[in-house]
């Protein structure tokens, strides 16, 4: 094929033009060096504005009015009412129940359980104390269930294995805001003739193929401390899918309503005394849990979509990873956002990943989460009805709380912290290798 004049000119002009750019993509790409190191570090945003970003809980003008109507009017126990309703209505379930704070309702749950002295309760270790220790108040006995590792819950072929002639029910804690496979948990329970239990309080909003946490089991709970979802200071609320549990746990707790409940009702007899305990919620705080639920939905989109905006890019870098949650969940987070860190995958150890990301301006943590089965009540015979079988090792727990690295969530808008924030991982992964040999 014959080639003008003019088409070898045109390619000799466009051979020189792109020389430039060659020769820049050819040059090795410049790494900034680490803020251990005396590099910039990543966080350019000044601390007040980080913190800002962080804020929790956040009030508005709404959740303040209403606090000061109520000490202009003095109408206080009207709200406790109001936010039964309100719950009501969110979670479309017909008895529940607001009290002084989540372990409140949890120590009422296990009170309405009604079940004889000495049956066990399969419980994770993984949680905080109130999902097990008030069991020894009526004579039950926790048998505790490792977490899968993937996902920091409730590991069902654990608990198939522990499984013990003794045991009656079972309670699940839905960690970090990510709900538990109820459906499998609930096909469990029926195989096994197991009372399923929920400590949802890391997890309002959350759903399952679009049923909320806290509603699968017969019974469940929410907190409303000033961590939660739900923050109102102090408060909880629990969730009961018959009558008798709710009439049996409100009377535990409450001195004054057992006269509201049907004539026919087995604890109308209890007016005046209830079962010992004063566990009414105060009304301030269901004041500001009934505002905080009215945008619960919008809150938890909000954190959940930066939370994905940031982990899509963190998950990108070898040996870091997220809690494994499936299509047909749709979680929420509290309280931080979990990362898994694999030192064998990254090359290099966690405590160094730590120091890196503290001098880059990161907000991270590699504190490790309650293990119940450590703790010494459950090791001293006195308090139960039968001493604990105490595991010598619970390896998914000791698997998640190694990896654990903890990083705050973004509670407003704030793409510009979140870019920093990923930034910051990608150039000390950058520098891994010299990290490894450090």
């Amino acid at each position: 094929m014959r080639i003008s004049r003019r088409d070898l000119v045109r390619s000799a002009i466009l051979a020189v033009s792109t020389l430039p750019s060659l020769r820049a993509a050819s040059k090795p790409r410049r790494v900034e060096s680490l803020a251990l190191d005396g590099g910039p570090k990543a966080i350019a945003l000044p601390d007040e504005r980080h913190l800002a970003a962080i804020k929790w809980p956040r009030y508005g003008q709404e959740e303040k009015r209403r606090v000061l109507e109520l000490l202009d009017n003095n109408r206080f126990y009207d709200e406790i009412p109001q936010l039964e309703q309100a719950t009501r209505e969110y979670l479309g379930i017909k008895h529940v129940k607001a009290h002084c704070n989540g372990t409140s309702a949890l120590v009422s749950m296990f009170f309405a359980l009604d079940l004889p002295k000495g049956t066990e309760i399969l419980a994770p270790s993984y949680t905080a104390w109130a999902t097990v220790a008030p069991m020894w108040l009526f004579g039950y006995v926790p048998v505790f269930v490792d977490i899968d590792p993937h996902t920091a819950c409730f590991d069902l072929e654990y608990a198939e294995r522990h499984l013990t002639p003794r045991c009656r029910a079972l309670v699940v804690m839905h960690a970090w805001g990510l709900p538990c496979e109820m459906d499998q948990v609930s096909d469990f329970g029926r195989r096994h003739g197991l009372i399923v239990l929920e400590d949802a309080a890391q997890a309002q909003g959350a759903k399952l193929r679009g049923k909320q946490m806290g509603t699968w089991g017969a019974m469940g709970i929410f907190s409303f401390q000033a961590s939660k979802v739900v923050p109102a200071v102090e408060g909880g609320m629990g969730l009961y899918q018959t009558r008798e549990y709710f009439e049996r746990a409100t009377t535990f707790g409450n001195y004054d309503l057992p006269g509201t409940f049907p004539q026919d009702s087995p604890y109308r007899e209890y007016q005046g005394t209830g079962f010992g305990p004063k566990f009414r919620i105060h009304p301030i705080a269901a004041a500001l849990a009934r505002m905080q639920l009215s945008g619960l939905d919008q809150r938890n989109a909000l954190i959940a979509a930066q939370v994905r905006k940031l982990n899509d890019r963190l998950t990108q870098l070898p040996g870091l990873s997220e809690q494994r949650a499936k299509a047909e969940m749709q979680r929420v987070h509290w309280a931080a956002n979990l990362l898994f860190f694999d030192e064998a995958k990254a090359g290099f150890r966690k405590e160094a990943l730590l120091r890196a990301l503290k001098a880059e301006g990161v907000r991270a943590s590699g504190t490790p989460y309650d293990v119940q089965h450590k703790y010494r009540l459950y090791a001293e015979a006195k308090w139960w009805h039968h001493p604990l079988k105490i595991p010598a090792s619970l390896p998914g727990c000791e698997q998640v709380n190694k990896s654990t690295v903890r990083l705050p969530l973004f509670t407003e808008s704030a793409p510009d912290l979140i870019d920093q924030y990923a930034t910051a991982f990608e150039k000390i992964w950058a520098h891994r290798d010299a990290l490894g040999k450090a």
